[in-house]
C-alpha cells in the first residue's frame, strides 16, 4: 500500500500565520474601540456593560478602648498646606528612578486646657463666697488631624523603577510620606497662629460666666 504524505509549503505556512495575526490584532483593536465607544458614548441598554461597580463588604467597627476626658477645648483651627515632596537618586535620571508628589493637605488642630489634675489649691473662694480665684495649667495643642474629604493628590510623577516597584507592592503609590509632612506643617502653623492663647481666653470667659451665674461678683482666672 502506498502512503502519501502532504507537505505544506513554508510560504503557505507563513501566509497563514500572518493572516491569523492580522485577525487577532483586528479583534483586539475592535474590542478596544467598542469599550471606548460604550464608555464615552453610552448606548441605551449597554452603557453599563463595561462599567465598574463598588461592593462594600466592610464589617462593623469594633470598639477597642474607651477613655474618659477631662479637658476643655477652648479653640480649634482649620489649616491647609500644599506639599511638594520629591525623592530622587543621585546617579539616575528622574525618568528612571524618582518620585515627585504634589499634595493638598487640609486638617484641623484643637487647643485644650486639662482640668483632670486640678487640686484644692487650684480654686480659692473667700468667706463671703463673692470672690473666686482659679489657677489652671496652660493650654496645649492637640494632634493635627487630616481631613480625607478635603485632602487630595494633585499630581504624581514616578520613574520607571518606581512604577515597577508599585506593581509588586502591597501599597502602590502610598501617600504616607506626604501626609506625614502635611501633618507636621499643619502642627507648626497651629503653634504660630496663637491657638493656645485663644483657648485660654475662651476657657477663662466660660468659667467666669459660670461663676458669675452662681453669685460670685469677682472671678479671677490665671494660667500657670
Amino acid at each position: 500500500m502506498d502512503t502519501k504524505e502532504t507537505h505544506v509549503a513554508p510560504e503557505r505556512r507563513s501566509r497563514t500565520a500572518r493572516t491569523v495575526g492580522r485577525i487577532t490584532v483586528t479583534v483586539v483593536v475592535t474590542a478596544a474601540l467598542l469599550v471606548l465607544v460604550l464608555r464615552f458614548l453610552p448606548v441605551p441598554g449597554l452603557g453599563d456593560l463595561f462599567g465598574s461597580r463598588t461592593h462594600d463588604r466592610t464589617g462593623p467597627a469594633v470598639l477597642k478602648s474607651l477613655r474618659d476626658l477631662s479637658r476643655f477645648e477652648g479653640a480649634a483651627g482649620d489649616y491647609q498646606v500644599v506639599v511638594d515632596l520629591e525623592h530622587d537618586a543621585p546617579f539616575l535620571p528622574d525618568g528612571i528612578r524618582g518620585t515627585r508628589t504634589l499634595y493638598v493637605g487640609a486638617g484641623s488642630v484643637s487647643a485644650y486646657v486639662e482640668m483632670g489634675g486640678l487640686g484644692q489649691q487650684a480654686v480659692t473662694v473667700d468667706a463671703d463666697r463673692t470672690s473666686a480665684s482659679l489657677r489652671l495649667p496652660h493650654a496645649k495643642l492637640g494632634a493635627a488631624a487630616l481631613d480625607p474629604a478635603r485632602s487630595y493628590a494633585v499630581s504624581k510623577q514616578r520613574g520607571l523603577l518606581d512604577r515597577l516597584g508599585d506593581f509588586f507592592s502591597d501599597n502602590p503609590s502610598g501617600e504616607q510620606a506626604v501626609q506625614k509632612v502635611a501633618v507636621q506643617r499643619i502642627g507648626e502653623a497651629a503653634k504660630a497662629s496663637g491657638l493656645e492663647q485663644r483657648a485660654e481666653r475662651n476657657t477663662a470667659a466660660v468659667l467666669e460666666g459660670m461663676l458669675h451665674s452662681l453669685g460670685f461678683t469677682s472671678v479671677t482666672v490665671t494660667f500657670a
